[in-house]
């Protein structure tokens, strides 16, 4: 089923559901809600929400699959669509927020293999390879502000703190991030009105043989970066346990297993559905509410339906239907 862009639409019965039925006067094709908000997928709006649930406590496709009963292409379908809406929603909906003290950090993470085994095989780093997830955090409504899915290069670093500097409302606030020294450069250009502050954590040796253990903290240094920080007011903290809660939250970010993403397009819209999710639907349990209540750009907590419903008018350019989808699916003619 293709989507449907004229506006004169009449009732034309009712499903076996009980749900009503629409016809289009100009094209004559009939519609449900649920169809309408979902790109044409007949899944329904309560198993999408299911999915989206899902999704947001940090289960993998196939565990989802073996929850909701729906297929896995299905799910991926829906991560894809719904993720990429969410995305654009946010950029839209969080501007000019009123800020006192940021929190900015890097998460690693890789689509398909990681960079040595990208370089080993010669493959460039566009869609492939080692990739960080750029976060901007409010200390204390705990509302992501903004995130950019790239390289960890100072073009990157500048389109983060572009997207922040759109989110934040046009007063002097501070600004804490870790010792990534481009942060120096970019954000007297970028973020003048903000005050960088610089946590730098030295770490020593492990006497534990076990891989991957951390290793413990020996000193931390508190810089002023630009402007006048507050050295009092400089933690990383907040953004650091927001990092555990994106690894806890997304099955693409657990270390050593394999359900890390094999496409950049899908893991940045398992991104854009958990930043969705955590800012508007999963209660935090310090502000016994949403961050997005806290800070004032929602009235009361959403539930998942809500959120599909909120973002159904934020359509990614050249997002493809459910009908291309299935045509895309077939196998080649041959002569």
């Amino acid at each position: 089923m293709t989507d449907c862009t004229h506006s004169r639409a009449q009732k034309f019965g009712k499903t076996e559901t009980g749900k009503q039925r629409f016809r289009c006067l100009d094209c004559r094709k009939t519609f449900t809600d649920d169809t309408s908000k979902l790109n044409g997928m007949r899944i329904g709006l309560d198993k999408a929400a299911q999915v989206v649930r899902c999704f947001a406590e940090g289960v993998g496709v196939r565990g989802i699959v073996r929850l909701t009963g729906a297929s896995k292409n299905t799910v991926l379908d829906l991560l894809c669509m719904i993720g990429q809406r969410c995305k654009l929603f946010l950029e839209d909906a969080i501007v000019d927020v009123p800020v006192t003290d940021v929190q900015a950090d890097e998460l690693w993470s890789f689509v398909a293999m990681k960079d040595k085994t990208r370089k080993r095989l010669s493959l460039p780093p566009t869609f492939v390879g080692d990739k960080y997830c750029f976060v901007g955090m409010e200390r204390h409504h705990k509302l992501v502000l903004a995130w950019h899915l790239g390289a960890r290069d100072i073009d990157q670093g500048r389109e983060f703190l572009l997207k922040l500097n759109r989110a934040c409302w046009q007063n002097k606030f501070q600004l804490t991030t870790d010792g990534w020294m481009p942060y120096k450069r970019l954000v007297p250009h970028v973020l003048r009105r903000a005050d960088l502050g610089i946590v730098i954590k030295i770490y020593g040796k492990s006497d534990d043989t076990v891989r991957y253990s951390p290793a413990p903290i020996i000193e931390v240094k508190y810089k002023a970066g630009w402007g006048q920080p507050d050295l009092d007011r400089m933690c990383s903290s907040h953004i650091e346990r927001g990092n555990l809660t994106i690894r806890m939250g997304s099955k693409r970010f657990t270390r050593l297993t394999n359900g890390f993403s094999r496409k950049l397009f899908n893991h940045e819209a398992a991104l854009g559905l958990h930043f969705a999710c955590y800012n508007f639907i999963t209660r935090h349990t310090t502000l016994k509410t949403t961050p997005a209540v806290a800070a004032g750009i929602a009235d009361d907590r959403w539930t998942a339906e809500q959120l599909i419903e909120m973002t159904a008018a934020y359509k990614a350019p050249n997002e493809p239907t459910a009908f291309e989808r299935f045509l895309d699916k077939l196998p080649d003619d041959e002569d």
